[in-house]
């Protein structure tokens, strides 16, 4: 099993960045390939980007295309979400998730293992 914990939320202007971290302890985190989503007040789950394995492959959503960058660092278990150009829509409960793969997928189903999700709210 792996344990993920997602920090690096918090409160930011229209405009302006975050960086979130998700740190995963367990078994070998070179073995997962990693998702965020993202969940809103009312709103279903929404995926928002996914890294493989390696750190080679990557993929998003159309909506953060260009403002958000997804990276990992497998010698420090640490996958990380870069949030620059942020959007008052953005605010959601942002989560990281991992399956046992070497690609990412869009569907939170594809996914065995979460994180406690962390908070982005983006002011206008």
């Amino acid at each position: 099993q792996v344990q993920l914990v997602e920090s690096g939320g918090g409160l930011v202007q229209a405009g302006g960045s975050l960086r979130l971290s998700c740190a995963a302890s367990g078994r070998p985190f070179r073995s997962y390939a990693v998702g965020w989503f993202r969940q809103a007040p009312g709103k279903e789950r929404e995926f928002v980007a996914a890294v493989g394995s390696s750190g080679r492959t990557s993929k998003y959503v159309d909506s953060v295309r260009g403002r958000f960058t997804i990276s990992r660092d497998n010698a420090k278990n640490t996958v990380y979400l870069q949030m620059d150009s942020l959007k008052p829509e953005d605010t959601a409960v942002y989560y990281c998730a991992a399956r046992t793969a070497l690609s990412g997928s869009r569907e939170y189903v594809a996914y065995d293992y979460w994180g406690q999700g962390t908070q982005v709210t983006v002011s206008s």
